[in-house]
């Protein structure tokens, strides 16, 4: 005989649907009580020394824009690391202002992948500052680069005339792993998984006006310029 479910008073129904309402409300309370982690302690070391970033051996930075990159293999920075006690942070990333950084190829104009096409990168701080801010954690600690307002502005000549300019509505971010060095070797910045970035391009035919994002990639080694016997570090 096939059991059959028993049959509830108009009572107990509405004791078992504010029994659910209740408990599923306590649920809700539990899961929105349960508080946020907090970013950890970050310390950056040696404390107000410069240091300098430029792409490591081998590399380029890249940046797609539709179906057009621009390969650059020289991008270079520097800045220098609060000195004490702002070069430390009980709860959060530790702030560097660093220079408008350089993209070019050889000091000149980075190929594009359109035929006879090139592009010429400027940046600048007109509209705030560049920063690195580095974040310590045990997992793996990361650096966040922060580009002003219009801080970026390539412009491609050629067989197609256009420009891109990045973060043209305001700051951007873009996050990658930082990998600390030791003894005077260079600590990496790592954005080669591709970090995306806000854009505007205008231009005729042959321009990605419709792109509204654009992927950039580098891989930055940072090295101490105070003291090349020693590393920048990023520790709790």
């Amino acid at each position: 005989m096939t059991p059959t479910s028993p049959t509830l008073t108009p009572m107990a129904r509405r004791l078992t649907r504010y029994g659910l309402v209740v408990g599923g409300l306590a649920v809700a309370l539990a899961v929105s009580a349960t508080p946020a982690l907090a970013a950890s302690s970050t310390t950056v070391t040696p404390a107000g020394h410069g240091f300098s970033a430029a792409l490591a051996s081998g590399t380029t930075a890249d940046f797609v824009v539709g179906a057009v990159s621009v390969t650059c293999n020289t991008s270079t920075t520097a800045g220098t690391v609060p000195a004490e006690p702002d070069n430390a942070s009980p709860d959060g990333a530790v702030a560097s202002v660093v220079a408008a950084p350089a993209f070019n190829n050889d000091g000149g104009a980075c190929p594009t992948s359109v035929f006879l096409t090139t592009a010429t990168t400027t940046t600048n701080s007109d509209n705030g500052d560049w920063t690195i801010a580095l974040q310590y954690d045990p997992a793996g600690s990361t650096g966040t680069m922060t580009i002003p307002a219009g801080g970026v502005v390539t412009e491609i000549s050629g067989l197609a005339s256009c420009t891109v300019t990045v973060a043209p509505d305001g700051p951007a971010t873009v996050t990658g792993p930082w990998t600390d060095g030791s003894g005077g070797s260079a600590s990496v910045l790592d954005f080669s998984a591709g970090v995306d970035v806000p854009i505007v391009v205008t231009g005729g035919f042959g321009c990605p006006t419709a792109a509204t994002s654009a992927t950039f990639s580098a891989t930055y080694e940072i090295t101490d310029t105070t003291d090349p016997a020693s590393s920048i570090t990023v520790t709790a």
